[in-house]
């Protein structure tokens, strides 16, 4: 089957399925199945756009909410998980997952699906140290730090994953798996992004987390984006035993949602012809969360999960045949996802404009279906309860939350010692870049248009890439195989390149002690977030 993978959508769902069906139009290809690898932004309502972590003057409506609303509908079932630039109160809600809207789906805080026999997995967010050990507890009204960790990922749903002994096809994750770069044609990479290089020499850059699942479930595919750039890799990863058959993981990073990008990608999986076209529950990540369930936790406490080290006496929560015959017969063999979607806040209304709605937390009808179905942990309605018995308590934990930086507990160190974030003095995802202008990516791109004012561009047919066969690039030839590839990208780049070389000279510095933020230079993006910056950019050009 066909499957189209998109990187950040940013909320642009219009301009990916028009150009969707560009693509049938012009070349009757027709995607069975959407993926998209983080910042979708679901967002229903102005009390959505207040719980995303971006500047308020980049806070537009986008067009989801005609998706939430039943105006419109995906033309294609699509599947995602969360990033950094989400309504965090939405996704909230689904913790396991569930469908947003019709006909699109979101995998949860990490999850295994299956469409057509094809197993999909994902875990949504990014990785940050100080967060990494804590369990699920933030709800809104998010403040400062909240709004933020809300989105990072946890040990809990990465020990989950670990526990899955069947193949994975397809893992999806927002950044990438640390190391990947190794893996793929490293020079290009640094020639399109100068500023990761001392990321890259360092080994510092992307999720330790997500390369410790990418070395576990060995998946055929693990498609990512976040850092707004094209990159593909090849992983052969090593046997455990003689009898073991080699694997391999082709990787693909995509780039952002924008006009004459290459945002969108199409591959031909594998898959069983004789399944229907429903998605379905995987049986296997069923029996695994009731495995898990006396695992979740909903307050700040750092913790880690069992390992054998002679502290627990569980350890392995991996599932037996007989568990998941259980729950097969639980379902009564009909593993298909009920198309529940049901309505859990005020949809957007242009003629109408709220500005002062409050978000609020919120259970949904699918995930208390969910959890009742399985005997599971309603995580929301654990965390209402938890918030209700400290309520008689005063406001003192209130006072501890805010007390704590982006240093996290001290009381025992990670597990994962390299985190950048600390760095930062003002947003633990921001970096700095000089007056005079970045790559070429942050350079070009505008800030998205409110739906009221919508983009003047057609839909160009450069945003899509159809891939071959293999995407292989071999550790051996990383710096200067792949010519094709390479010729491509600097088409792509196209007058740009010049800008881009001159910009590896200028020195790129993180917010540093200075509290103030007098460093001689302007603080006017993320890395990961340059979808935003352009406005003022331009105006510095």
């Amino acid at each position: 089957m066909k499957v189209a993978v998109a990187g950040c959508c940013h909320g642009a769902l219009d301009k990916m399925y028009e150009t969707l069906e560009l693509l049938q139009r012009r070349h009757n290809v027709r995607p069975d199945l959407l993926l998209c690898c983080g910042d979708f932004q679901a967002v229903r309502n102005e009390a959505d756009l207040r719980c995303m972590a971006v500047p308020a003057k980049y806070r537009h409506m986008q067009t989801f909410y005609r998706y939430y609303s039943g105006e419109k509908k995906a033309p294609v079932l699509t599947v995602f998980i969360g990033g950094n630039h989400e309504a965090s109160n939405h996704l909230q809600e689904l913790p396991y997952g569930g469908w947003v809207a019709p006909n699109i789906y979101y995998l949860g805080y990490a999850g295994v699906v299956r469409f057509r026999g094809v197993r999909i997995g994902g875990i949504s967010g990014i990785f940050k140290s100080h967060d990494y050990r804590k369990g699920h507890f933030e709800c809104p009204p998010y403040n400062q730090q909240t709004i933020r960790s809300a989105y990072h990922v946890r040990n809990i749903e990465v020990f989950k994953l670990k526990q899955l002994k069947r193949p994975i096809d397809i893992f999806m994750s927002h950044d990438w798996p640390r190391s990947i770069y190794h893996y793929g044609n490293k020079k290009q990479l640094l020639k399109m992004k100068s500023f990761f290089r001392q990321e890259v020499e360092s080994n510092t850059l992307g999720s330790p987390a997500a390369s410790e699942l990418l070395q576990h479930l060995k998946p055929t595919y693990w498609f990512s984006a976040h850092l707004h750039v094209k990159f593909a890799a090849f992983m052969q990863h090593e046997t455990n035993s003689k009898e073991e058959l080699p694997k391999a993981t082709k990787f693909l990073a995509l780039d952002k949602c924008l006009p004459h990008r290459d945002f969108l990608q199409i591959i031909d999986v594998e898959h069983d012809p004789n399944a229907g076209d429903s998605l379905e529950y995987d049986a296997e990540w069923i029996a695994i969360l009731k495995a898990t369930n006396n695992l979740v936790n909903v307050t700040q406490s750092s913790w880690n999960m069992p390992e054998n080290n002679g502290l627990h006496a569980k350890w392995d929560y991996s599932v037996t045949e007989e568990a998941i015959k259980e729950v097969l017969e639980e379902l009564n063999h009909d593993l298909k996802i009920p198309c529940n979607f049901t309505l859990t806040a005020a949809c957007y209304d242009p003629s109408k404009p709220q500005k002062n709605m409050e978000p609020v937390h919120t259970i949904n009808p699918q995930t208390t279906e969910f959890c009742a179905q399985f005997g599971l942990t309603d995580i929301n309605d654990r965390i209402q309860q938890a918030k209700e018995e400290s309520s008689g308590r005063g406001e003192c934990e209130e006072e501890e939350e805010e007390e704590m930086d982006s240093t996290g507990s001290a009381e025992e160190p990670s597990e994962y010692n390299t985190d950048n974030s600390g760095l930062s003095s003002f947003n633990p995802d921001e970096i700095m870049l000089d007056e005079e202008g970045g790559d070429e990516d942050l350079s070009t791109c505008s800030v998205d248009p409110s739906p009221d004012h919508p983009p003047e561009f057609s839909t160009s047919f450069s945003d899509i890439r159809i891939m071959p066969d293999s995407m292989v690039v071999s550790s051996d030839d990383a710096m200067d195989s792949n010519k094709e590839d390479n010729e491509e990208l600097e088409k792509s780049g196209g007058s740009k390149q010049g800008e881009e070389k001159s910009s590896t000279e200028r020195s790129l510095k993180r917010i540093g002690g200075d509290e103030n933020g007098n460093s001689g230079v302007k603080k006017i993006k993320r890395r990961n977030q340059a979808i935003y910056a352009a406005e003022d950019e331009d105006k510095t050009d």
